[in-house]
């Protein structure tokens, strides 16, 4: 679903060229729930953003569904963006919109007829289980149903892939396992794969089939999360799992 080739990025800063990432290769299969983890700085959510092209390589190849991302015309990136959601940490709700218009906004913008969208957006909302806040404001609403907010947007053009970027780091635990629950919904129901960007060991655990250890924009572990997490190889890996 998604292949890294020898992926690198280099930022140039005011105090020099900074590494965000260093051949990095490793592949993201339909239907997985892959975790991307490691510690702040280690290049997560640089490597997420060149799946839908808000980043783009120094060198290296991205691969979504055997596409060369990088040799797609301005069209091409733009369908190929339609199918790949993406939630984030802090929401990235608009205040001043309602919950529905808040799920429909995507839809409105790619000129979806109006029926069309109040069908999709009050499909999505029951999906998320917040049919009764469609005319609320993000201000009303807790932090978990903010995000349920923000997974219903993200799921509005019918993604085969979604990003989530530390999308259960601003949650109490109790918030985070009904997130993860909705999650394992989506990827088994709709078929989704996942990538979930975390520096939280038990969100992988809990949730991921396979697992990408990084270090200071390196790959330093990659494989089955139970394999990893019962015989970690690299000592950034049994840091993060106190062993």
């Amino acid at each position: 679903m998604i292949r890294f080739e020898h992926l690198s990025k280099t930022f140039q800063t005011k105090d020099g060229a900074f590494e965000a990432l260093k051949d990095v290769s490793f592949e993201i299969e339909k239907g997985d729930i892959y975790g991307v983890i490691g510690y702040s700085g280690a290049g997560k959510s640089t490597l997420i953003r060149m799946v839908n092209a808000l980043e783009r390589p120094t060198s290296g190849k991205i691969f979504v569904e055997d596409k060369d991302i990088g040799s797609l015309s301005a069209k091409e990136l733009r369908s190929l963006r339609k199918g790949i959601g993406m939630i984030f940490q802090q929401f990235n709700l608009l205040e001043s919109k309602t919950i529905y218009d808040n799920v429909a906004i995507a839809l409105k913008l790619n000129g979806t007829p109006k029926k069309d969208i109040e069908t999709r957006v009050n499909e999505l909302l029951e999906f998320v289980e917040l049919s009764d806040k469609k005319s609320y404001y993000p201000g009303q609403l807790s932090g978990g149903q903010k995000q349920r907010v923000g997974i219903a947007r993200a799921l509005s053009s019918d993604p085969k892939i979604l990003l989530s970027d530390e999308a259960t780091s601003a949650l109490d635990p109790e918030t985070t396992q009904a997130t993860l629950q909705l999650l394992k919904k989506i990827n088994k129901e709709l078929g989704l794969t996942i990538v979930m960007i975390t520096h939280e060991m038990d969100v992988v655990k809990q949730i991921c089939n396979r697992v990408v250890v990084m270090n200071k924009g390196v790959v330093v572990e990659e494989g089955d999360v139970l394999e990893v997490f019962r015989d970690p190889k690299n000592e950034v890996t049994q840091a993060m799992l106190g062993t």
